[in-house]
């Protein structure tokens, strides 16, 4: 077997990407020249090679007690403003309103900042007064690229970025989900239909898995119809208004609440009865919209109070291995 060469050069992340070398060179080192999506894409790319790694350095098997590290300095955290994704959102705000409030208990003073940019990144920062960022939800590469050099421990509360390597707070998708397919299967229904964009959120990308493989295991046959996961929530209506009545599964899989409310609304339109002729599942339980026949309720709060102890922690252990914590959710059957 032949042995993994060393450095990972711009020539292979330009022959992964299928960009010019000049194009990488650009999008790596920050200037201008590159689109924000072909940015992302190959630090992206970077990231999966190994080119950004860094070796834990003065690595040891002992760990510190957070608890008695006096903590001074600010803890930030990065709240883009994304499509549904703000303190107003009955998920996100909530996600939030749990780390303020573990700061606010832990006496640290909180820093937020939303819609960042790499230019606003750099002038309002002080490296030296912020002990740690805390991200909530998407983020972009190029931001997570710009923080990621100030060399500040960084916490992703449910958002991973194939670049960089950091702790992560999630819920526990995959278990969660096959809970609630398990569930729905040991009640008889046989056909299925999952409903989301899977490439929104990591979170939806996981609970697509987990449908797939749960169905897999049980041994039933599954036929996706492609552009149900791949589709925009506020567009659902219209693939809704697509499907031939004889495609209509018994059950829609939705990879959360409110993609489950658009499925009904849209299929009520139809003229199709909700629970009767097919059942609509949610995720997050954000909504109480009473045909949603089952969710998964999120600690939403408990996700935000635990990525600040993990911030803490890290601070404390700068150089052990990077976790990914998962906090399992509850089925609920209305």
């Amino acid at each position: 077997m032949q042995a993994m060469r060393g450095k990972v050069t711009m020539q292979e992340i330009a022959d992964l990407t299928k960009v010019s070398k000049f194009a990488v060179s650009r999008a790596i080192s920050g200037k201008p020249g590159v689109s924000a999506e072909t940015r992302d894409m190959i630090l992206q790319a970077a990231g999966q090679l190994g080119y950004f790694k860094n070796d834990l350095k003065n690595s040891s098997n002992e760990l510190q007690d957070y608890n008695v590290h006096l903590m001074s300095g600010t803890i930030l955290v990065l709240f883009p403003n994304v499509r549904f994704q703000n303190r107003e959102s009955v998920y996100w705000g909530a996600v939030f309103d749990g780390i303020s409030a573990r700061l606010n208990q832990k006496g640290i003073d909180i820093l937020t900042l939303t819609e960042p940019t790499s230019d606003r990144m750099f002038s309002l920062l002080n490296p030296d007064a912020i002990q740690g960022i805390i991200t909530v939800g998407a983020i972009s590469t190029t931001v997570i690229h710009e923080i990621n050099q100030l060399n500040i421990p960084i916490v992703m509360v449910d958002h991973q970025d194939p670049a960089f390597l950091c702790d992560t707070v999630f819920t526990d998708n995959m278990g969660s989900m096959k809970h609630l397919m398990t569930m729905l299967i040991s009640k008889g229904y046989k056909k299925y239909q999952f409903v989301g964009n899977i490439e929104y959120a990591q979170s939806f990308y996981e609970r697509w898995l987990s449908f797939r493989a749960t169905l897999e295991q049980f041994g039933i046959p599954h036929e996706q119809i492609p552009s149900l996961i791949g589709t925009p929530v506020d567009e659902v209506h219209i693939v809704m208004g697509e499907i031939p009545e004889e495609d209509i599964p018994e059950v829609f899989i939705c990879a959360n609440d409110s993609t489950a409310q658009y499925t009904i609304e849209s299929l009520q339109k139809r003229g199709i009865e909700i629970p009767g002729r097919c059942a609509v599942t949610g995720f997050d339980n954000t909504n109480d919209f009473s045909p949603i026949l089952a969710t998964v309720n999120v600690n939403k709060e408990l996700l935000g109070m635990r990525a600040v102890d993990q911030m803490l922690w890290r601070i404390a252990n700068r150089n052990s291995s990077f976790e990914k914590k998962q906090i399992y959710g509850d089925i609920i059957v209305r």
